[in-house]
């Protein structure tokens, strides 16, 4: 007796379908997306004519599909890390203190789900829900104690609320680790940084992620204009590589790296940030370089 299948194009279920499963769900926190094609089989002696009116059979499955948090989506970085996301086909939610869709041109900024909030207030369970991993660009200057906020507190907050609704994933883009004399390190710009990525390593040890780039580089929009950041990061991005063997033994001289230190671009931040989405073997710190190598990685 022969065996005959053929499958029939993939489409949503109905709404009666959409929680039910042949699969339990281990992780109240993973997405998934349910599915059900046909399938047709028929079977047939040898000579005996095929019976092409056979019964069909119906076939559900969960389909386990990315979904992250970017935090401060709208901004410059943030931005890049929406659009990287989502021509991998990730789905993507942005948190912002900036309400409503943002003016980028492109077709992704319609795919990307748009929140207005704070994470000092915000509705987690809204946020959160389904999520696979969080992504924060959370940062910037100010008073101490609102570089204090905003580099160390909010991002301590979001992996906090991250951990305790079984995020699997964080991803904390701080800054590069600059041999600065002590009296500027101190300042909160770079402590509050510090306490977030200890926060993401403590909390996720075997999957945080915290990249440190320097200057990040490309086209910033501020307030409706463009500000081209990659006129002076790129061709300074190639100065340094060429003339890198030269300046390695400046390398241990007190705040060299602040113009040794090879500019990068937004675009490498981004892929970096997918790489360690769809890799459980990326986490821990990532320097300069391998922020580079990892997206690398991901554009080819």
């Amino acid at each position: 007796m022969a065996a005959f299948c053929a499958f029939s194009s993939l489409s949503t279920p109905p709404s009666s379908l959409t929680g039910a499963s042949f699969f339990s769900r281990l992780n109240p926190s993973s997405h998934h997306r349910t599915v059900k094609f046909r399938l047709n089989c028929s079977y047939a002696e040898a000579g005996v004519r095929d019976d092409s009116g056979s019964a069909t059979i119906d076939v559900v499955a969960d389909v386990k599909s990315e979904r992250v948090v970017v935090l401060g989506g709208s901004g410059f970085v943030g931005s890049a890390i929406c659009k990287a996301a989502v021509s991998k086909g990730i789905e993507v939610i942005s948190l912002s203190r900036l309400s409503g869709r943002p003016t980028y041109p492109g077709s992704w900024v319609d795919q990307v789900t748009w929140l207005p909030g704070d994470v000092f207030y915000a509705n987690w369970d809204e946020v959160l829900v389904g999520a696979t991993a969080v992504v924060s660009t959370l940062g910037g200057f100010g008073s101490e104690e609102q570089m204090q906020r905003i580099n160390g507190e909010a991002n301590v907050v979001a992996v906090n609320a991250a951990k305790d609704y079984g995020i699997p994933k964080f991803v904390l883009i701080s800054v590069h680790d600059y041999n600065l004399p002590s009296f500027l390190l101190s300042s909160g710009y770079f402590t509050g940084k510090r306490k977030a990525e200890s926060e993401v390593l403590s909390k996720y040890p075997r999957s945080g992620v915290v990249l440190r780039p320097g200057f990040i580089y490309g086209k910033r929009r501020v307030d409706g204009y463009e500000i081209p950041l990659d006129v002076i990061g790129e061709p300074l991005e190639r100065f340094l590589r060429a003339v890198e063997n030269f300046t390695k033994p400046l390398s241990s001289l007190p705040a060299s790296d602040l113009i040794l230190a090879p500019p990068v671009s937004v675009d490498d931040v981004a892929l970096a940030v997918i790489n360690a989405l769809t890799d459980d073997d990326f986490f821990g710190i990532f320097t300069i370089e391998q922020i580079k190598e990892a997206a690398t990685k991901v554009r080819v």
